[in-house]
């Protein structure tokens, strides 16, 4: 099991305090590409930090919405939600290779996100966007989910690799997709977060808000890093992906 985080994200003089901190417990970096957040300087930061803590790193695009922290659908045309994709990664790439790093995977941020896992056309383009990109040599990664085996046969269709993402710190529908944010309990806090992981880590199983156990494939756990506590979060759940891996 691997922990990620999404990361780069500070734009200007609004600072987003724990990639210092929690680069150092975590194996991916999802980094911005500027379109939600993560200005020119805060993206060399964080590139730079990953390649210090040998941390991979995978891009973090968005729709195009600075003001809404990319947390905002929006209606784009096919073409253009691919073109839109081709850029920020690319340019994440073109940063990474001055630092001899280079692109792993892409997750995509936010509402596209959580577009993509629920909306075929959405996933469409952000699938052939990706495949574009690198010589077709990056991974996508995805939201596990219950219905998992039909999003990788779509990624499969474009010769993309995924990898199955569950998150820490968020709650659970019954369907298996995220409680929406703007919903009381959303938002797990620590204790609810580490319970969560470890949950995940020794039985790849999650329980919803109502009760409902959803069991699924997972590679990789999420830590928001705008989530409080982000960093003791990400150090107690490094600790039990540790002594699982011991064992």
């Amino acid at each position: 099991m691997l922990l990620n985080c999404d990361l780069g994200e500070s734009y200007g003089a609004w600072k987003m305090p724990v990639d210092s901190a929690i680069m150092a417990l975590i194996d991916q970096a999802n980094i911005a590409c500027g379109f939600h957040a993560g200005d020119p300087v805060a993206l060399k930061h964080a590139i730079s930090l990953a390649a210090r803590h040998k941390v991979t790193i995978g891009a973090h695009p968005s729709y195009p919405d600075l003001q809404g922290f990319g947390r905002r659908s929006m209606t784009m045309k096919h073409d253009e939600l691919v073109a839109c994709l081709e850029y920020q990664v690319s340019a994440l790439s073109g940063l990474a290779s001055l630092y001899a790093q280079r692109l792993e995977y892409v997750k995509p941020h936010g509402a596209l996100y959580h577009d993509m896992m629920q909306n075929e056309n959405t996933r469409d383009a952000v699938f052939q966007a990706v495949s574009g990109i690198g010589g077709g040599t990056l991974k996508i990664m995805v939201q596990a989910h219950p219905a998992y085996q039909s999003i990788k046969d779509h990624a499969q269709t474009y010769g993309l690799d995924v990898m199955f993402e569950a998150f820490a710190d968020r709650h659970y529908e019954a369907d298996g997709y995220l409680m929406s944010r703007h919903k009381p309990g959303a938002v797990l806090d620590e204790a609810g977060a580490v319970k969560q992981a470890k949950q995940i880590i020794h039985d790849s199983s999650i329980v919803a808000c109502d009760g409902t156990k959803l069991t699924m494939p997972v590679d990789t756990l999420c830590v928001h890093g705008d989530t409080q506590g982000a960093v003791q979060m990400a150090s107690a759940i490094r600790q039990i992906i540790d002594e699982k891996g011991a064992q």
